[in-house]
């Protein structure tokens, strides 16, 4: 295995190493030696440092993203430091601190070119990402070709990533807790901070304390909200909500009642801004439902299974509610990340909250039983 091999011996050359294979939904991840190959041209091989586990990729376990081709190396909030470059790349070298971006930034598509949205064309909502752009995979195990994911697959000690979906981040960065700055941080504060741009003194309710949930809620405190409330059916999580900023936690399961009406009654009419963190549909409606009549908006972060639908009282909206979507909170990727992991080296937010529980990569299936049953907010595994 050639995990710690220095640049000068790897360069140019099939890698094995250890990666968390899922070879077909309903199974647990397997551990497997895998051949890793090396960057084509606008491409980079990165070594891998710290992935967290989301919520996303439990979906793909289950098979409720049903776009995802298996054999699969999952993963998509890491962060690594790049082993070697193929051609054409600039800007970035072999040594540099990195973290694989799940919504890349083309820079040229239409999205890009347009301030109002970071929805790059070449994101998996566009096009497919099971294999890298020339359509070949650089995964190979068991002589079978493996599918890549989002085109981050972080769940292995190498992975190979375009040019457009890699962010350097500073060099001082504490690699441990660079990985959020993959998807959940920037996710649910930005959509606080970016997609609903939140006031100084409103009310807002967040739905789903994960990772996601409780950076919006950080993100909440930080534009000024006066009133937090937080919602999630297990009370073990209420106690670190309300140290990120939450100034009320209620579980759903207490009341006789829909929680939307709890939170109406409780908010003389509704929430001036409410978000959905988890990917429910039911949760989405009841976010939108607990939001003002006329002026309340409702942000829908969280990702429901590719066959979900959605149904709702159009009056919802005609009496002058908003819905949105946010992904990776609104974020250009590969200029924002390097500038929030800044902000974090300067102390502006305190993400130490986040991680409940830290394990070597061996034990990502431990990981994913701790995310099953909600005994975690963030699990970090270590190469």
């Amino acid at each position: 295995m050639c995990a710690g091999g220095r640049t000068m011996d790897t360069t140019g050359k099939v890698i094995k190493c250890k990666a968390a294979v899922a070879w077909e939904v309903g199974k647990p991840l397997s551990i497997e030696e895998v051949e890793v190959y090396p960057p084509k041209a606008n491409e980079v091989r990165i070594k891998m440092v710290a992935t967290g586990i989301c919520r996303t990729d439990d979906h793909v376990l289950k098979g409720a993203l049903q776009s995802i081709d298996f054999p699969v190396i999952l993963g998509h909030e890491g962060s690594g430091i790049i082993e070697s470059i193929g051609k054409e790349v600039t800007g970035l070298k072999p040594g540099d601190k990195v973290i694989p971006l799940c919504i890349p930034q083309c820079g040229k598509c239409s999205s890009c070119l347009n301030p109002k949205t970071n929805c790059c064309l070449k994101t998996h909502l566009s096009e497919s990402q099971n294999l890298m752009p020339d359509k070949t995979s650089r995964f190979v195990c068991k002589e079978k070709v493996v599918h890549h994911f989002l085109w981050t697959s972080t769940f292995s000690e190498y992975t190979v990533v375009p040019y457009d979906a890699v962010a350097k981040i500073d060099d001082q960065a504490p690699m441990d807790k660079a990985c959020l700055f993959g998807c959940g941080f920037p996710t649910g504060y930005g959509a606080v901070i970016n997609t609903a741009k939140v006031e100084s003194g409103s009310c807002c309710a967040v739905f789903g304390l994960g990772g996601i949930g409780l950076s919006a809620v950080i993100g909440c405190k930080a534009a000024g909200a006066a009133r937090i409330i937080a919602i999630d059916i297990n009370n073990d999580k209420f106690e670190k909500a309300k140290t990120f900023g939450a100034t009320e936690c209620i579980n759903p399961l207490d009341y006789s009642k829909p929680i939307q009406e709890v939170i109406t009654e409780m908010t003389n009419g509704g929430v001036h801004y409410s978000f959905e963190c988890i990917g429910n549909t039911e949760t989405m409606k009841a976010a939108l439902e607990c939001c003002h009549m006329g002026y309340g908006t409702s942000i829908i972060i969280g990702e429901a299974p590719s066959t979900a639908q959605i149904s709702f009282n159009p009056l919802m909206l005609f009496t002058g509610r908003t819905w949105k979507g946010s992904i990776f909170g609104g974020w250009k990727s590969k200029e924002a990340v390097p500038r929030l992991v800044a902000d974090f080296m300067a102390n502006k937010f305190n993400l130490d909250g986040l991680v409940s529980h830290m394990l070597p990569f061996n034990q990502i299936n431990e990981g994913f039983e701790l995310l099953r049953s909600g005994k975690s907010i963030r699990t970090i595994l270590m190469y």
